[in-house]
């Protein structure tokens, strides 16, 4: 059974592995635009994309750059998760403060709250890091799968760039922070100038933690941050930098820290920072205080290594598993060209004929998946069925090896093909798919992107679950 859909998938595939251009008012030119730039089809995704997917596609880029100005759309069950980073580090503190005091007073009785169910997310005080946990789960998958909500490529583009900076929940105090990092940090800066989005990261509580940064001072050095800022965030291992420089960028960074007691957030620690001259890859810091780590994190964000890995990292995501040198090249000269400018970027990746380009086919990823067939699932009304189809998706997510907020190292997710093509793990997807089949309409919209075998076989089933199931474990609806 896992070797015959394995294989059932690779024949479909393949039948696009040669080289052309996918005329613009195509189906396929419309799938490859929905599930690139957003999460998939809907109906009225289709509508709008239908007669020109290229035209349509930068449309989307521009309205994405709106969107990301604007406050992100928040359900009045997860409100928890529009407070701000003090407000944040505050009720952490209030949580940290409470459960010490249930475990010095042996007397108090046992807590009747019972987390959202009763009193909404981010109420219950003694569980406000888990309940903000599973607020920004929630949101995530929200947004990624319901285009009222979120514009579909400013999803996409928050996603991107939440798994290249990536924290990881189960790190000390990260757990509370991880939503306003996604919705403040990421978010606004999704489609800005990258050197606004490095620091917003590096600026913030989830970060500073994640990589101990917040502990790092003039007499107890980490250079965790400093090492994965210069490998990960910005130049990448072969960037021309030395361990030499990792220690001088470290030196640069102390006093940099967060404040939970006093309700602050990021916080710069004057006491903390080693004063004086540093260099870095052969430039020299004068700056005093915080202004020296600021000017550092701008150099190299303006890196030419910067725009190299960056570009990468894009056309990876966005076009192929193994990008060619010549888009990426490209994609580099646009960064540099517009001072790190992302809209810019990813305007020549969606103008690039290697965008459109047949041959270069995607597998989607666990999280891909679920988002897709949620979109392709619609607005359900019920809350019942809505919630569990969240729930659903979170467990998938995590059976899949792609727990929201999960990977533990800073490199983030793997996106290829490699990773996470596997028998096994399309077994688990048909499995997904029958599972939230029974719970939604038949999204009979997605034959037309079908083959012809493909829609044969599901036409053969009577029943509407049946057929909604095999919709969405079709072997054409793994690819994006």
């Amino acid at each position: 059974m896992k070797k015959t859909l394995l294989a059932t998938y690779l024949s479909v595939i393949c039948m696009g592995c040669f080289a052309q251009a996918l005329p613009d008012t195509s189906a396929a030119a419309v799938w490859r635009a929905t599930s690139r730039l957003g999460y998939g089809p809907t109906p009225a995704l289709v509508q709008a994309a239908q007669n020109n997917a290229r035209a349509w596609s930068l449309a989307q880029l521009d309205l994405a750059r709106q969107a990301s100005q604007r406050p992100a759309k928040i359900p009045p069950a997860l409100q928890a998760l529009a407070a701000s980073q003090q407000q944040v580090s505050a009720r952490f503190h209030e949580e940290r403060e409470a459960r010490k005091m249930e475990r010095n007073d042996q007397q108090k009785p046992a807590s009747s709250m019972q987390g959202d169910a009763a009193m909404g997310l981010g109420n219950d005080t003694e569980n406000y890091s888990r309940d903000m946990q599973l607020a920004t789960g929630a949101w995530r998958l929200a947004s990624c799968s319901n285009p009222d909500m979120e514009n579909p490529l400013l999803a996409r583009m928050t996603e991107f760039w939440f798994n290249h900076f990536n924290v990881f929940i189960g790190k000390g105090p990260v757990r509370p922070y991880v939503g306003n990092y996604l919705l403040t940090a990421i978010r606004p800066h999704a489609l800005g100038k990258f050197e606004d989005l490095l620091l917003a990261t590096a600026q913030h509580p989830a970060m500073l933690f994640y990589l101990d940064q917040a502990q790092s001072t003039q007499r107890g050095l980490n250079e965790n941050y400093a090492r994965e800022l210069m490998e990960l965030h910005t130049l990448g291992v072969n960037g021309g930098y030395t361990q030499a420089d990792v220690r001088e960028m470290a030196r640069v960074l102390t006093g940099w820290s967060v404040d939970i007691n006093g309700g602050q957030g990021f916080l710069f620690r004057p006491r903390a920072h080693e004063d004086g001259s540093k260099t870095v890859m052969g430039q020299s810091f004068t700056e005093s205080g915080q202004a020296q780590g600021i000017a550092a994190i701008k150099i190299l964000a303006q890196h030419p290594a910067t725009a190299q890995r960056i570009s990468a990292r894009l056309a990876t995501f966005f076009v192929a598993d193994k990008p060619s040198k010549a888009l990426t090249d490209r994609l580099a000269r646009t960064f540099t060209q517009t001072g790190g400018d992302i809209h810019a970027v990813m305007k020549s990746l969606i103008e690039s004929p290697e965008f459109w380009e047949s041959a270069n086919t995607l597998f989607k990823t666990p999280m891909d998946y679920a988002c897709s067939s949620l979109a392709a699932a619609g607005n359900v009304k019920e809350d019942a069925s809505r919630n569990q189809n969240l729930r659903q998706a979170t467990g998938f997510l995590a059976q899949a090896g792609q727990p929201l907020h999960g990977w533990q190292t800073p490199d983030g997710y793997k996106t290829d093909a490699g990773t996470w093509l596997a028998p096994e793990a399309l077994t688990r997807r048909a499995d997904y798919a029958f599972g939230l089949a029974s719970r939604i309409d038949e999204p009979s919209f997605l034959q037309q992107f079908y083959t012809v075998n493909t829609r044969e076989r599901i036409a053969k089933e009577r029943a509407v679950h049946m057929r909604t199931g095999l919709l969405l474990a079709a072997p054409e609806f793994m690819s994006k």
